[in-house]
């Protein structure tokens, strides 16, 4: 009898061991399913990065080929104004009104760089700053104290806060004293 009490045994031992397998068979599917889900979703993920990627650098290059039209428009008006003063001119007018029209557009166009944020370096009575201005010559002057611009021969520019060009200029220095000259002359 006691063969037949390890037969009947065994199935339910069968049995158990199939049904955890087919458990086993049903996560390792689940599983399956929900790596592929994830594949997917990454996949599809990693094609909405190539083409942000992509749509990111053709805006950026639109940016930069576009990137002058405010101002280019805000200069076309000076161009149409230059354009009618030439014409004054080749028509053989009176000077003034050309000067007077050249005197406005150049106003005009210094207006416009303003607005985009361009103001020119104070230069002719400030005092000598090599950050901002370019000595070009040094000259003696009673009238001005010592390293301070007396002559502005090119104004110099700021785009905000960034120096674009420094003004190139002419600085004064004391004159020579008359016992300075002599030690000088003594000393050759």
């Amino acid at each position: 009898m006691d063969d037949d009490a390890t037969t009947k045994d065994a199935p339910p031992a069968c049995d158990a061991a199939e049904e955890r397998a087919r458990a086993l068979e049903e996560q390792l599917a689940s599983a399956r399913e929900e790596a592929r889900q994830y594949h997917d979703k990454w996949l599809r993920e990693r094609a909405d990065l190539e083409n942000l990627k992509r749509r990111a650098a053709r805006e950026q290059d639109e940016l930069k080929k576009y990137a002058t039209e405010k101002i280019l428009k805000d200069l076309l008006p000076l161009v149409d104004n230059l354009e009618r003063a030439v014409q004054h001119a080749q028509s053989g007018g009176n000077g003034a009104p050309l000067i007077e029209g050249v005197a406005m557009v150049l106003k005009g166009f210094l207006d416009v760089l303003q607005r985009h944020g361009l103001t020119r370096v104070p230069a002719k009575g400030q005092p000598f700053d090599p950050v901002h201005h370019e000595a070009m010559a040094q000259v003696e002057s009673d009238e001005h104290p010592p390293n301070s611009v007396v002559e502005e021969h090119q104004a110099g520019y700021r785009l905000h806060d960034r120096l674009l060009r420094p003004a190139l200029v002419t600085v004064s220095r004391a004159p020579a004293r008359p016992e300075n000259l002599a030690k000088d002359e003594a000393g050759d």
